[in-house]
């Protein structure tokens, strides 16, 4: 049997040793951190996506149909709601689109639009400071017109050249078409703050 005889050639440096063991275990450290990071990162981009699309939709507006309220390329904010009230603006889905409108009249109301342009609801004249113009432009369907139940009659405010209820194509809007109330424009920061009805 073999004897080991210690002595002090015997052992290797301990201060390498330290320094060898403290490198590995902040090498397993910064890969732990990364690790963590990187879950945080991808459940924080999830949770946004998640509120992004079930809580506080946001889109971007194209084409001019609700100007001057909202212009091209603004971006906005929505909350998710199934009541909405005369005057509200809505995103809705129409033909894989996403159009923007403001909620003319509900369930069981009666729409009413003369010559001008003018807008009744239960004979009732409608003020739209909002508007720019008025136009009874591309209006197909019959009135006066009820509209039907669980349903919104929306208008835009560029009546001229809007596509909205007053036409049998789109109609009027079921609840469940509605992405969102607009609340918020977003961007640009200029405009930056709540929607005004």
């Amino acid at each position: 049997m073999t004897k080991c005889k210690f002595t002090p050639e015997n052992f290797p440096d301990t201060a390498a040793v330290r320094q060898e063991l403290k490198r590995v275990r902040n090498q397993k450290r910064f890969g732990h951190f990364i690790l963590s990071a990187v879950r945080s990162l991808i459940v924080g981009a999830a949770a946004a996506v998640l509120i992004a699309t079930l809580l506080i939709p946001v889109f971007r507006i194209y084409g001019t149909s609700m100007s001057p309220t909202l212009n091209e390329g603004e971006i906005v904010a929505a909350v998710k709601t199934s009541h909405y009230k005369h005057g509200d603006l809505i995103a809705f889905y129409y033909n894989n689109k996403l159009l923007v409108k403001r909620v003319i009249a509900s369930s069981g109301e009666w729409v009413n639009i003369d010559e001008e342009g003018t807008v009744y609801v239960n004979d009732v004249r409608l003020e739209e400071p909002y508007l720019l113009d008025k136009s009874l432009e591309s209006c197909d369907i019959e009135l006066p017109y009820q509209v039907p139940e669980g349903r919104v009659f929306v208008m835009g405010d560029h009546r001229s050249v809007s596509l909205d209820s007053r036409m049998e194509e789109i109609g009027c809007i079921a609840n469940d078409r509605v992405a969102g109330k607009l609340k918020y424009v977003i961007w640009p920061l200029n405009r930056l703050g709540s929607i005004s009805h």
